[in-house]
């Protein structure tokens, strides 16, 4: 079971919360829509700024949307510009107030979703797939990370039948429902077709209650840098299969 679901959906409501948080009621169908239409304009927006969570929480008349990025610098523009020039264009997309926060990811290597685009991105930019994911393991494990697991899936190295490899280090428990294991499917674009990177990251287990509503501590307009890192190489498992 725990290899078929998306590890953060079936943690939903036991670690892990919401990424939109409101009352649909009778246009519960307009708001979710409206919710994935924003989602989707500003991952493409925002495509350079390493994006890895968009929390969405709405009022009667008020929508406040929260952007995780591991570089915040370069959303918020000198003084704040962009973040205006990108409210004014939110509310092309809804009718109603826009606020947006920007927290910024402290570490980005053990964040699936950025680990998966930076992978994804260097297989676009034709580096060797085995390096891109061995440095990408070798920085989230120097992190403090528990373990990591990449599935890289297609036509890798322009071959003429597409299959899967994996590459594993440290502990991936799927079936542990306390375990905090952060996942991201993310495609490469490459001439020879789409390249898919899976990521799962484990960082440790939570014990206790965890209060599920988004809560960002450090949610700021300010500048910020990027911190991510290259690694160095280590041992590492790796399986094959051929579809």
């Amino acid at each position: 079971m725990g290899q078929k679901v998306n590890p953060i959906s079936n943690r939903l409501g036991i670690i892990r919360g919401w990424d939109s948080n409101w009352y649909g009621g009778k246009n519960y169908g307009d708001t979710l829509v409206e919710d994935t239409k924003i989602r989707k304009y500003l991952n493409a927006r925002l495509a350079k700024a390493s994006v890895s969570r968009i929390v969405i929480e709405r009022t009667l008349k008020l929508i406040t949307i929260t952007v995780c990025t591991a570089r915040p610098g370069i959303i918020i523009g000198k003084g704040g510009q962009e973040v205006d020039k990108l409210k004014e264009e939110l509310k092309k997309i809804t009718d109603k107030d826009v606020q947006i926060n920007i927290y910024e990811v402290k570490r980005p290597e053990l964040d699936a979703v950025i680990v998966a685009s930076n992978i994804a991105r260097q297989i676009e930019g034709k580096i060797a797939y085995r390096r891109a994911v061995k440095m990408a393991i070798a920085s989230t494990m120097r992190m403090g990370a528990e373990g990591i697991k990449v599935q890289v899936s297609g036509r890798l190295n322009g071959a003429e039948m597409a299959r899967s490899e994996m590459y594993k280090e440290g502990r991936t428990p799927l079936h542990t429902l306390r375990a905090d294991i952060d996942y991201a499917l993310v495609e490469a674009l490459t001439k020879v077709g789409l390249i898919g990177v899976k990521v799962w990251i484990c960082r440790g287990e939570i014990y206790g209650k965890k209060d599920l509503a988004p809560s960002f501590t450090n949610s700021k307009e300010s500048r910020g840098g990027n911190n991510a890192g290259n690694g160095s190489k280590k041992g590492f498992k790796k399986q094959k299969s051929n579809r």
